[in-house]
């Protein structure tokens, strides 16, 4: 039996009207000040057309499609991979289901449950550019990429600016030996990262007040950490579209916002690039953005953090527990930049 577009509709609409989670906070909280304030802008949004168009638009696209739907996806045959055992959890796995629809991806929209609008990211072909300062661009599909590199399973912890975390055990390989492959030339101090661009599919890139697209940067130091990681897959299997397949970065020391998803570039460079976030509110989404719990954001306290699914808030840590792996990165460094 098909599915009337009008009660697909009413669904969504239900979907709206939801009874707030216990690890939401309030979505003025988690909105950038600048934006929030900016009633122009928001006028000039809804102007635009109708909010909920985007979002009814895609729903009808993806159909009934599930969660972790991947067509065509090759790399599916490869998972699991094997874990490794250096990166332990001091916490339980956070529920498959809950990393997987509750999630920051604002190129399909700034609520949380961007699933269906999400399944209209295609991840096959997929190309990541490698320019910049290194010995040979290059372009290289995702499935080629994967391998030449040792895959591998991690056990991490996130945690969002939103004071708000979870424990994952992420699929993909160490962030090094796709450095290595760059070859970098020594004047390169920074890699540069860029999601896609395709208001085609991205509702949210329609929104001409964001600086699309996505962009984050980390130091050729922290890049060839042992910690950052390269995400092809999470739970056992190819990543979900909704958390930023096929490929996304992973800096368990560092706010979520740093962890870019869906990457098609990353170019090497002499100068310290600038984000998405630093370029919307810089005094509050910084360059660093490392976890401390003595740190607060200007508008809310990072001194605890509600793991997803769980009505208890547990302390924040240093590095978010990392600090035997980065800390040195940062020795004589300013502090008061470091955690924002």
């Amino acid at each position: 039996m098909g599915f009337d577009p009008v009660d697909l509709l009413f669904g969504e609409l239900c979907m709206l009207i939801k009874r707030k989670r216990g690890w939401e906070i309030a979505q003025s909280l988690a909105t950038p000040e600048a934006l929030f304030r900016d009633r122009r802008r928001l006028c000039q949004a809804i102007a635009a057309g109708p909010l909920l168009a985007p979002t009814v638009a895609a729903a009808l696209a993806a159909g009934l499609r599930p969660v972790h739907a991947q067509e065509a996806d090759p790399s599916g045959k490869l998972y699991p991979f094997k874990q490794n055992t250096r990166y332990s959890l001091d916490r339980p796995i956070t529920d498959e289901k809950l990393a997987t629809t509750y999630n920051n991806f604002y190129e399909f929209g700034s609520q949380k449950n961007i699933v269906r609008e999400a399944q209209a990211l295609k991840v096959r072909p997929w190309t990541i550019r490698i320019d910049g300062m290194v010995e040979q661009p290059m372009e290289i599909g995702i499935d080629d990429l994967m391998a030449k590199m040792p895959l591998e399973e991690r056990l991490y912890r996130h945690r969002c600016v939103e004071a708000w975390s979870m424990a994952v055990p992420w699929s993909g390989f160490a962030l090094k030996p796709l450095v290595e492959l760059a070859k970098p030339l020594s004047s390169a101090k920074y890699l540069r990262m860029e999601t896609f661009k395709d208001p085609k599919i991205a509702p949210g890139q329609k929104q001409t007040w964001y600086p699309w697209p996505y962009v984050e940067g980390v130091t050729v130091q922290e890049a060839v950490n042992e910690l950052s990681f390269m995400v092809t897959g999470a739970y056992g299997k190819p990543l979900p579209a909704q958390n930023g397949a096929p490929l996304r970065l992973a800096l368990p020391w560092k706010f979520g916002f740093k962890h870019i998803k869906s990457i098609v570039r990353i170019t090497f460079t002499d100068k310290q690039p600038k984000s998405f976030w630093e370029e919307i509110q810089g005094s509050e989404y910084g360059f660093w953005a490392n976890v401390n719990p003595k740190v607060p954001h200007p508008r809310w306290s990072q001194a605890t953090e509600q793991p997803l699914g769980s009505k208890e808030r547990v302390p924040t840590l240093l590095y978010n527990g990392y600090g035997e792996f980065v800390a040195d990165l940062y020795k004589g460094m300013d502090e008061k930049k470091l955690f924002m």
